[in-house]
């Protein structure tokens, strides 16, 4: 939604009671894998340190397949428990867009499909949408609305997004979109013959040994809560912001408890059944890390030229194949290096510096504090203390307001 280690051996050491919890504490790997050796464990403590931060926060970095972890908070709304655990898993919201791009991507070295190809291949008598390619839905040019809730629109998901008329000029310029990739997860089962979480199983999670990234409901892992029921989207129907709504609220049932295990994202849940390709991933930070290592690693063009591909920028600054671009710079560096993320709006975030085998990772509960700040501004603070000056593309609504 836009509003927006394996085989490790573990140290763990206490740190003095803070504000943030009577839980903090390091979790390391092998060997030092940060600059600072207080990195990322002291930086997980501050951010989950006032009112204004999440309950709780994982950070991980991987560099050179050493991982180092630091977790500090609490799974729910209580900052008091100390129940976070390296093992738990993260509704991962916009952060499962990675997920699917590769699986798309990892198609397309299969041959199966081509980025060229239009939906009008796969659906003819789309209309509009039928002219729109599946690389224009990665870069987030196909003109489409930024977010709607499908789920008021009293028809299936598949009519109600055909049916939309376009937001911008297709193929004009760069508007992210949750719409796109909803497309895109139905483009994979059609090309698999798979439901959605079937098909992301065997392109992505199973061969790479991702055992606990999945669809929800989760209910037999450790999970965090991720938000209060369909609270943030009650209130973007009702007021028409961050984009004015095109299907009214005629007494729609919506979600009130705690999400824990099920998924935040409103269209993922009441319109998709939980699997969607925008949305509706679970994951822990082993899991995203050794994702962005096999990403990271020097021999992917060699292997996988077309994933590699993703991090190449499109006609748009700051935009690749589903991943966002910018630059870094730490001390010691001559020059900014191209770094690849995505975040999402439960507060995670994915990064890693391609070809440099070095990728970090930022898990948090964010929309359960008392004035949630936002997932940019926790993954700035993130990068800074862990030592990146980074250059960011900001995400904007229409009227230039900052998601």
């Amino acid at each position: 939604m836009i509003a927006r280690g394996r085989g490790l051996g573990r140290v763990e050491a206490r740190r003095p009671h803070s504000a943030a919890s009577n839980a903090d504490r390091i979790v390391q790997g092998q060997g030092q894998a940060s600059a600072s050796p207080t990195w990322p464990a002291q930086t997980a403590v501050e951010l989950a340190a006032d009112q204004t931060a999440p309950p709780g926060v994982v950070i991980g970095l991987s560099r050179s397949g050493r991982r180092h972890v630091a977790l500090s908070g609490s799974t729910g709304p209580d900052r008091g428990r100390g129940d976070l655990d390296r093992a738990t898993a993260f509704d991962l919201a916009s952060v499962s867009k990675i997920v699917l791009t590769t699986a798309v991507l990892r198609l397309a070295e299969q041959g199966r499909l081509h980025l060229d190809d239009h939906l009008g291949d796969l659906w003819p008598r789309i209309g509009w949408l039928g002219r729109t390619s599946l690389r224009r839905l990665l870069w987030h040019r196909a003109g489409l609305w930024e977010w709607q809730p499908l789920y008021l629109a009293g028809s299936t998901p598949w009519q109600t997004l055909t049916d939309l008329p376009p937001r911008y000029p297709p193929d004009s310029s760069r508007h992210y979109s949750d719409l796109g990739f909803m497309l895109l997860g139905l483009v994979v089962e059609r090309v698999t013959g798979q439901p959605l979480d079937r098909a992301v199983a065997e392109l992505v999670t199973e061969p790479w040994g991702l055992e606990r990234t999945r669809y929800g409901p989760v209910l037999d892992q450790p999970v965090a809560a991720s938000a209060w029921g369909d609270e943030v989207e009650r209130d973007m129907v009702a007021s028409g912001q961050p984009y004015p709504s095109l299907f009214p609220d005629s007494g729609f049932a919506w979600r009130q408890d705690l999400s824990q295990g099920q998924v935040a994202d409103g269209n993922c849940f009441h319109a998709f059944g939980q699997v969607a390709g925008h949305a509706g991933l679970f994951s822990t930070v082993d899991d995203l890390l050794a994702l962005a290592e096999v990403l990271a690693d020097p021999a992917l063009a060699d292997r996988w030229p077309i994933l590699a591909a993703a991090f190449e920028p499109g006609p748009d600054p700051g935009q690749g194949l589903g991943w966002r671009l910018g630059r870094t710079r730490r001390s010691g560096d001559q020059t900014p290096v191209p770094f690849a993320y995505h975040t999402g709006f439960t507060g995670c975030a994915v990064g890693l510096w391609p070809n440099r085998r070095e990728a970090v990772v930022m898990l948090s509960n964010r929309l359960l504090a008392a004035r949630p700040t936002s997932t940019v501004d926790l993954w700035r603070r993130v990068l800074w203390a862990g030592g990146w000056e980074a250059e960011l593309p900001l995400e904007t609504d229409q009227s230039g307001r900052l998601l």
